[in-house]
């Protein structure tokens, strides 16, 4: 059984994941923050055209990366994480928002210099480098998930020029340089 200062340290982490977090935010910046996680992940799978294993492979380092963000050091991470899980997206990005992949990759870069700014004027250094990081390594993880090139899975390259363009704007658009 815990100890009763254990048992408050709990609550007070479940209390700043669900409500103190979401209060040191406008709405429409604590939305922004919570879809932008699943919306790199996108824009990760799409920097490259793909087959659909290879596709569905991102999708799950994607998905397995995002959930990662739960054992972070950052209780803004966690309370993120806590946000995607606990409530469904009423909007889920759909297939054809990425039919024309430069525009949505675009766009999703803005959304990181929004999401830049916003961190640099409500978050802690500590917690904003933190977000920055995880949406840094959930792109990362997509896009070394599977090889591309190569000839019956021989050869090729982990991450492909255009993935590797993608990863470099985005950390640019986070640091909002």
């Amino acid at each position: 059984m815990p100890s009763h200062s254990a048992a408050d340290h709990l609550i007070s982490r479940q209390l700043y994941r669900r409500e103190i977090a979401p209060l040191t935010f406008e709405p429409h910046e604590w939305e922004l923050l919570t879809r932008l996680p699943a919306r790199v992940m996108i824009a990760a799978t799409s920097a490259e055209p793909d087959s659909d294993r290879r596709t569905v492979d991102e999708g799950l380092a994607g998905i397995n990366a995002i959930a990662a963000g739960a054992d972070a050091d950052s209780e803004l991470v966690k309370a993120i994480v806590g946000a995607i899980y606990a409530e469904a997206d009423p909007d889920p990005p759909a297939a054809e928002q990425f039919r024309d992949p430069d525009h949505a990759i675009t766009e999703v870069l803005v959304s990181c210099r929004a999401a830049a700014l916003v961190l640099d004027s409500r978050a802690t250094p500590a917690d904003g480098q933190a977000y920055r990081s995880w949406l840094q390594s959930i792109a990362d993880q997509v896009c070394g998930a599977a090889r591309t090139g190569g000839l019956l899975g021989f050869g090729g390259v982990t991450r492909s020029q255009a993935e590797q363009h993608f990863l470099s704007e985005l950390g640019d658009a986070l640091r909002n340089v």
